[in-house]
């Protein structure tokens, strides 16, 4: 038995009458060296993604698994050229956070050809063939949207009066800002009274944030009653934005954020911001005890979505003192 998490997954050996994922199991021998993970990073963006690189680095410190750490900066060209050095070096398994979905199917298909297992993590990857990789490790981006959705039906009770939504997307492409897009809208969309006035990518960070939020205002300006944004970085930057435009965030503008930092906790707990979506990024602890499993040739549950919660303005303060990112 594994446990991901506050989950328990079943873990069967590897069956020979599974046609999916048989030739990324059949590589998957059992080893006696210290297994060597390569992992690409997409980059160092936010709060959320740096918390999320000490945890993988952690771990592996505290582990018996060797890592090799690429950090992309944002580039898929860069972790492609990461995934093929990890190849020459013939490590034993290879782990990646996408920068975007797309693009990915051609460079797995040369890992699986050199007999490497690959593990994905936080982003997911679209792909035809899910026996490129063994596992996706994180969050339900899908199921976040949908809670920022559930709190704003719950909010705002119907009305004839239009109420104005504006949206912080993240990187063009990657799945936080399609599924937590997708998510909400689900919800809300037999509401005629919520209307999206804009929506932008501003890259998950605080100074791009700040710069279409400022934007907005200066378009829309008192029409906006509600920010969902894709990420705490961009609405700490937004936050200043509708600051020094002259308006209360959490008052004047109904502030929905995704990811759960102590920055982004401590500004809910002085009334700037009313929903936190939890993401979590600590996902070390799950991807080194994915990576000995699949080096002993134990067979993973396609996707371990990681527990995550919701918090309010009256839950913030305590979340606060046990926040370690």
């Amino acid at each position: 038995m594994l446990f991901f998490g506050c989950e328990q997954v079943q873990v069967k050996k590897t069956n020979n009458n599974v046609e999916e994922e048989s030739h990324i199991r059949s590589i998957a021998t059992p080893i006696s060296k210290e297994p060597v993970l390569g992992f690409s990073q997409l980059g160092s963006e936010s709060e959320w993604r740096i918390a999320n690189t000490s945890s993988i680095k952690n771990s592996a410190n505290e582990s018996d698994v060797k890592l090799i750490f690429q950090n992309a900066e944002q580039s898929q060209e860069k972790q492609i050229e990461a995934i093929r050095e990890f190849a020459k070096e013939k490590v034993d398994v290879i782990a990646i956070a996408p920068v975007v979905e797309t693009g990915w199917e051609p460079i797995l298909r040369e890992v699986k050809q050199a007999g490497i297992p690959v593990i994905i993590i936080d982003r997911y990857v679209d792909v035809k063939d899910s026996s490129l990789y063994v596992t996706h490790i994180g969050s339900d981006f899908y199921e976040e949207g949908r809670k920022a959705g559930k709190y704003l039906v719950d909010k705002f009770p119907k009305t004839s009066k239009s109420i104005g939504i504006v949206e912080l997307k993240g990187t063009e492409g990657s799945t936080p800002s399609i599924a937590r897009g997708k998510g909400l809208r689900d919800v809300i969309v037999t509401r005629n009274d919520f209307q999206f006035l804009e929506s932008e990518n501003a890259d998950f960070t605080f100074t791009k944030g700040k710069q279409v939020m400022k934007k907005f205002l200066q378009e829309k300006g008192r029409d906006i009653r509600v920010l969902y944004s894709h990420n705490d970085d961009m609405t700490l930057g937004a936050l200043e934005a509708i600051e020094e435009y002259g308006l209360i965030p959490g008052e004047d503008i109904v502030v929905i954020t995704v990811d759960g930092t102590r920055k982004a906790l401590g500004k809910m707990n002085e009334g700037k911001i009313n929903l936190v979506v939890e993401c979590n990024p600590l996902l070390g602890p799950n991807l080194i005890q994915a990576v000995k499993e699949v080096v002993k040739g134990s067979t993973l549950p396609k996707r371990i979505v990681t527990p995550e919660n919701v918090f309010t303005q009256v839950t913030a303060e305590k979340e606060i003192a046990s926040r370690s990112y």
